[in-house]
């Protein structure tokens, strides 16, 4: 988490956004967090909060994420931003699902009528980047660890996205040749 929240500062400070970073020790309680969160929200000054995941075990990250004002969920994780991508609307999309999108696109790579498949089905990256493909013409496959036969999926696929986050767990058996793999893990 600390090394995120470092590349993030140097993000925001390379293209000239001020960022504040509001640290708690992992007995923060849920009414303190949230009750930041609604202060931020309320200050025209602030455009978008984020609150880097996980949460400790005792605070409702659901909870959370919802404090935060859809407008300024630059994570993309509150249910109405969810909800504008399912359906193709201008929202925040999960930092890394567009990553994956921009990783694609830069390189070239045809994501329009490639069979895709997404291995991991996160709120974070395994559902946000289906919905991305798809809205990119992929026809998306969405497995998880557990699915069957995920090795024959997996081989079928033009474009795979592995995002369960267990290492090791794909080998040269899951993967056919000219198949672009985009590891997240």
């Amino acid at each position: 988490s600390n090394t995120y929240i470092k590349n993030k500062q140097n993000a925001c400070k390379y293209v000239g956004i001020k960022s504040t970073t509001y640290r708690f020790g992992d007995d923060v309680s849920e009414d303190i967090l949230i009750g930041l969160i609604k202060d931020l929200n309320k200050d025209n000054s602030v455009n978008g909060i984020l609150v880097q995941l996980p949460l400790p075990n005792h605070i409702d990250e659901h909870k959370v994420i919802q404090s935060i004002a859809p407008e300024k969920d630059v994570d993309g994780f509150h249910e109405l931003n969810v909800g504008k991508l399912m359906i193709g609307e201008e929202t925040f999309v999960p930092c890394t699902a567009k990553g994956i999108i921009e990783l694609l696109v830069r390189n070239n790579i045809k994501i329009d009528g490639m069979n895709c498949v997404v291995v991991g089905r996160s709120n974070i990256v395994g559902k946000p980047t289906a919905i991305e493909l798809m809205h990119h013409n992929g026809t998306v496959t969405m497995c998880h660890s557990k699915t069957t036969p995920l090795k024959v999926i997996c081989q079928e696929a033009d474009i795979l996205v592995c995002a369960i986050g267990k290492p090791k767990f794909f080998n040269r058996e899951y993967i056919s040749p000219n198949t672009v793999v985009v590891d997240v893990g």
